[in-house]
């Protein structure tokens, strides 16, 4: 029997795997931004509910809870700084080479979980925190429409943006490469990441990320996907 090999994914409606992520989009998007899903503190709910069988659903994380950043984390337990904390993030869930890990930064977050209450961002995921905040920004361009693909570009489906603001779980349920009708604006999340990238022109993603406050940085030639690992 002939093996199944998939075609290479569309560009514009495609998250990179590894290696550099501006190389990556050449030719189909100026600028990509690396938005840090953040961690969650809940406020009026209990932290006990984190659980695979129980967790709450995206609304009732938007209602309950705080977004913490990324920054305020390796402040509070003295880290080098983001790339620190997201060495520790994929540390735990075993998303690196061996000789990539520090099961000491995985410790110290492990523990600010523990004692803090606060809950760790799901790899592989849209931010509940930020999913309205960035579906919003982008209606506000002129969008009502958006196509939603699946992690491998195999189907998509065109979704009304109101539809998924209103959908109980809209995409945070899933790994998706949301992008617009025009192709002028992806939002992607990578499988084993704690962040999703925006892709479009820089004028557009500044726009997204000072409207949202996002925490994040805009890439540059040489950011990776694993960019913490990287010199």
């Amino acid at each position: 029997m002939k093996t199944r090999v998939l075609p290479p994914p569309d560009v514009f409606a495609s998250c990179p795997l590894d290696g550099k992520i501006l190389e990556h989009y050449a030719g189909t998007f100026e600028a990509a931004y690396v938005s840090l899903n953040p961690f969650i503190k809940p406020v009026s709910i209990d932290k006990s509910e984190f659980k695979p069988e129980t967790y709450p659903s995206r609304a009732k994380i938007v209602a309950n809870c705080e977004p913490v950043s990324w920054s305020e984390v390796a402040q509070r337990l003295g880290l080098p700084g983001i790339a620190a904390v997201d060495v520790g993030l994929r540390t735990r869930i075993l998303g690196l080479r061996k000789e990539l890990e520090n099961q000491i930064y995985a410790t110290a977050i492990e523990t600010f979980y523990e004692t803090q209450g606060i809950v760790a961002p799901t790899e592989g995921a849209f931010s509940p925190l930020l999913h309205d905040k960035i579906l919003q920004s982008i209606k506000r361009l002129g969008y009502d429409w958006l196509w939603v693909g699946d992690e491998f570009d195999t189907e998509r489906k065109l979704r009304w943006i109101d539809d998924l603001l209103n959908q109980e779980d809209g995409l945070t349920t899933g790994r998706f490469n949301v992008f617009t009708p025009d192709k002028r604006l992806l939002w992607t999340i990578h499988w084993d990441s704690h962040f999703s990238l925006l892709c479009s022109s820089h004028e557009r993603l500044a726009s997204i990320q000072a409207a949202n406050d996002l925490e994040g940085f805009f890439c540059d030639s040489s950011t990776e996907v694993y960019w913490s690992v990287r010199p």
